[in-house]
């Protein structure tokens, strides 16, 4: 691409369900003078179908979109180039004509859940660890029963944390966990032997995670299931996982897998998605022992139905998949457009977060 630094010719819709910050729009067309910029309150995470206050003129000369799963038919956008996705998962686009069909550049929000994400998983390893939930309940019914064995609590000290899938999520894990004394293996599909080849290019939130791929005591890799096996028959005392879902990750970890996990009961935490994890085999894991408990921000199915066993399951906390709620959020989203503007305004076509057609994600 030629380089277009007022971004002449653009246009930006930002179809949100929120308003950009104070003066972020005025800022937008001080940098590119050319960009003409429209946002429409748009909730594309409940609402089925796209706004109808925007007619097909409106449609016709975007070029840029901020959205969630709702898009256009290329025909409703022919001059469509560049789609900002407001998830880190990518998932819901795979099989969309206007990602499978086209060249259209698609980027995701990875990154910015990482501080918020990584809190949640040690939150609740943390809470499981020293019987929060159970103390919670005798708080509710007043009762002050005290445990007078100072043993009776493992701390996090030497403790081995797996992280399947060493994004931007499983590095700042990493960074939190190893300022508590835990060991990190990470594990990644493609190998990364070099350097060069650890370092992550995606978004960070400045001075955190592990952008140089430092941290993991030990890295492991492959595509194959013994290559998962061997990674989660490392002595993992918790196992976090945080894969995109894609068809080569549904069901990878199913009741082969949670077998390989007995010999250290380990604690899964799965802040991904539901399906990765096979639910039936799951609760038969929670409820003989194989492991010694689970927290889901993410569940198959979701929204999990009033009456499913998963509910009752042993030793397990489940949310409503708010691990990556923060007020920051918007914030760190409109970091990564900006830097995606900036590239393409330099006729760059290397984004940030870009997801690759071959791997999904």
């Amino acid at each position: 691409m030629a380089p277009n630094k007022d971004l002449s010719g653009h246009k930006l819709l930002m179809l949100v369900p929120w308003e950009p910050p104070a003066g972020y729009i005025d800022s937008l067309r001080k940098s590119f003078p050319g960009l003409q910029v429209v946002h429409t309150n748009w909730d594309t995470w409940r609402e089925t179908s796209l706004p109808t206050s925007l007619a097909e003129a409106d449609w016709k000369d975007v070029t840029i979109l901020l959205t969630g799963p709702r898009f256009p038919t290329r025909e409703q956008a022919p001059k469509l180039q560049l789609v900002q996705l407001q998830s880190a998962g990518a998932n819901y686009i795979l099989e969309n004509p206007l990602f499978t069909e086209t060249e259209i550049a698609f980027c995701t929000a990875n990154g910015i859940h990482g501080p918020q994400i990584a809190e949640w998983i040690v939150c609740t390893f943390l809470a499981f660890q020293h019987s929060i939930p159970r103390f919670l309940e005798y708080q509710k019914s007043h009762e002050w029963k005290h445990s007078w064995d100072d043993s009776d609590t493992q701390d996090a000290v030497h403790q081995r944390v797996g992280i399947l899938g060493y994004g931007s999520i499983g590095r700042q894990v990493a960074r939190v966990v190893k300022a508590m004394g835990m060991e990190v293996y990470a594990y990644t599909n493609r190998p990364r032997p070099t350097p060069e080849s650890r370092r992550d290019h995606s978004y960070v939130v400045p001075g955190l995670g592990d952008p140089e791929g430092v941290l993991p005591a030990k890295w492991f890799s492959g595509a194959s299931a013994s290559d998962v096996d061997a990674f989660l028959g490392a002595g993992l005392d918790l196992l976090v996982v945080a894969v995109p879902l894609t068809p080569q990750t549904k069901g990878l970890i199913s009741a082969p897998q949670l077998k390989i996990l007995q010999a250290r009961k380990t604690f899964v935490a799965n802040i991904a998605r539901g399906p990765i994890l096979n639910t039936a085999d799951l609760i038969v894991a929670l409820d003989e022992g194989w492991i010694r408990g689970a927290a889901l921000d993410v569940t198959d199915p979701e929204p999990l139905p009033k009456d499913h066993p998963l509910w009752d399951a042993k030793n397990v906390i489940i949310t409503p998949h708010v691990s990556g709620n923060s007020t920051s959020y918007n914030t760190r989203l409109l970091s990564i457009l900006d830097t995606n503007l900036q590239r393409l305004s330099e006729g760059k076509e290397e984004y940030m977060n870009k997801v690759s057609r071959k791997r999904g994600y």
